[in-house]
């Protein structure tokens, strides 16, 4: 019988063609990303000295540095975190490292369930012992020298096994769950596993504040009851209703501060950072809890929920179409296992395709990444606008001159990586629209 002639070369077949763009994508990728971050220290830097005009008797010229030496520092880290992530994937996928241990978990366990989720455990934990140093690093060097971070390395590490206990006891069923519906779904399993992952979320958003936020946090009824009937107030203004008023003891671990709503339907809670507390007047208080209200109303939740799950859909689709071709497995380094498709009844690559899926997908999606950006920052601007609407539009301004001074944010970032990176307007332009408080105030 007669062959088909070969190709002129291996870049013109389908593995090659996705070889190349993956390499494209991740190079282009990396330089863009530092050249963003290049941009963003040279720019800070070049203001360093001064304070913008706007804030000059707001931010003193001390905090404005701070802010500015704390974003720098940051950076900095960031390219490295960055090229280490490169690396890191580059030695995952065409380098072999995936395919390894796929090898050598199948000699060891063959080719069944217990060996896929060897192989997805496998993959965390070694990603996790790569990326300590760095969060080591950034929590005990970078935050403690900046006087952020108020955690200890015996609390730190608490939290670590905590949060590695959670995602085994919570992650492995649902993983398992998918990998199962692979294999006995059909050529719709893809559907069924969104819809699997589409109710697991939807019922962790109900248990998260109830059972695993408290496992690292305390959480006491907000006492002040000057603040409570402010606050009980303008939720009334605005038909929210919630479980209740909660402040968490945030500076256990950081002097950053914030704010926020977190449950779902019915378990909604209203948390509140002891720091932020402490940093914040009542009507500055009411102010940014009147911001996040404005999300509720303009239903920017629900939106961006259903915005998550669309896009999770078209995520599952394209994974269930690429499963089943072998140039996305050899394209990225991996050998699949047609020689194992007898294998209880399936070829048992499903572990592969869904890990080779998850540290793919961040570079075909980084240069889109903007837009949704851009749908973020306007819809802090509606936030705010509600905000302004319902509580004092000074004091929104006044609590947020505060917090980017208390959380040494920058308020001169170079245009180009806010408009890339920020989910938030730039102080710049947020403030521009409000109201700014006098200096007594």
């Amino acid at each position: 019988m007669l062959q088909p002639p070969a190709p002129a070369s291996y870049f013109e077949t389908p593995s090659g063609f996705f070889t190349a763009a993956f390499a494209a994508l991740l190079i282009g990728g990396l330089l863009v990303r530092f050249w963003l971050a290049s941009r963003q220290i040279r720019h800070v830097a070049r203001h360093r000295d001064t304070v913008p005009a706007p804030f000059a008797t707001r931010i003193p010229l001390p905090a404005h540095q701070k802010a500015a030496d704390y974003t720098i520092a940051k950076s900095r880290l960031g390219l490295l975190e960055t090229a280490l992530a490169a690396a890191v994937l580059l030695g995952w996928t065409l380098l072999g490292g995936l395919n390894a241990l796929n090898q050598a978990l199948l000699s060891l366990l063959g080719g069944g369930m217990a060996q896929q989720l060897a192989l997805i455990g496998g993959f965390a934990l070694i990603s996790g012992l790569i990326d300590l140093p760095m969060a080591l690093y950034q929590t005990f060097v970078l935050e403690e020298r900046f006087g952020f971070n108020k955690t200890t390395l015996r609390l730190w590490l608490g939290d670590l096994a905590k949060s590695t206990a959670m995602s085994t006891a919570i992650g492995l069923p649902l993983v398992a769950l998918i990998l199962w519906l692979m294999g006995v779904a059909g050529s719709l399993w893809w559907l069924w596993a969104w819809g699997a992952w589409v109710a697991f979320s939807l019922v962790l958003m109900v248990v998260y504040p109830l059972f695993i936020a408290p496992l690292y946090n305390r959480f006491q009824p907000l006492e002040d009851e000057t603040l409570k009937t402010r606050v009980t107030s303008l939720m009334q203004r605005c038909g929210f209703a919630s479980k209740g008023l909660f402040v968490m003891d945030g500076s256990r671990r950081s002097a950053h501060a914030n704010a926020y709503f977190t449950g779902f339907g019915s378990a909604k809670r209203v948390v509140f950072y002891d720091t932020l507390l402490q940093q914040l007047k009542p009507n500055e208080v009411e102010a940014v809890l009147a911001h996040e209200l404005g999300h509720f109303k303009h239903r920017h939740i629900a939106k961006r929920m259903a915005g998550v799950f669309s896009l999770a859909l078209l995520g599952f689709a394209l994974l269930g179409w690429l499963s089943g071709e072998a140039w996305f497995y050899t394209g990225l380094g991996v050998q699949p296992n047609l020689s194992l498709s007898g294998v209880q009844g399936r070829a048992p690559n499903d572990a592969l395709a869904l890990l080779l899926f998850l540290v793919t997908v961040p570079l075909f999606t980084f240069f889109v990444s903007p837009v949704f950006a851009q749908l973020s920052r306007r819809d802090e601007f509606e936030a705010d606008a509600y905000a302004m609407a319902q509580a004092e539009g000074s004091a929104l301004a006044s609590a947020l001159l505060k917090l980017y001074e208390d959380n040494a944010s920058t308020l001169t970032p170079d245009p180009v990586y806010a408009r890339f990176y920020y989910s938030h307007p730039p102080a710049s332009e947020r403030l521009a629209r409000m109201p700014l408080p006098t200096p007594s105030t």
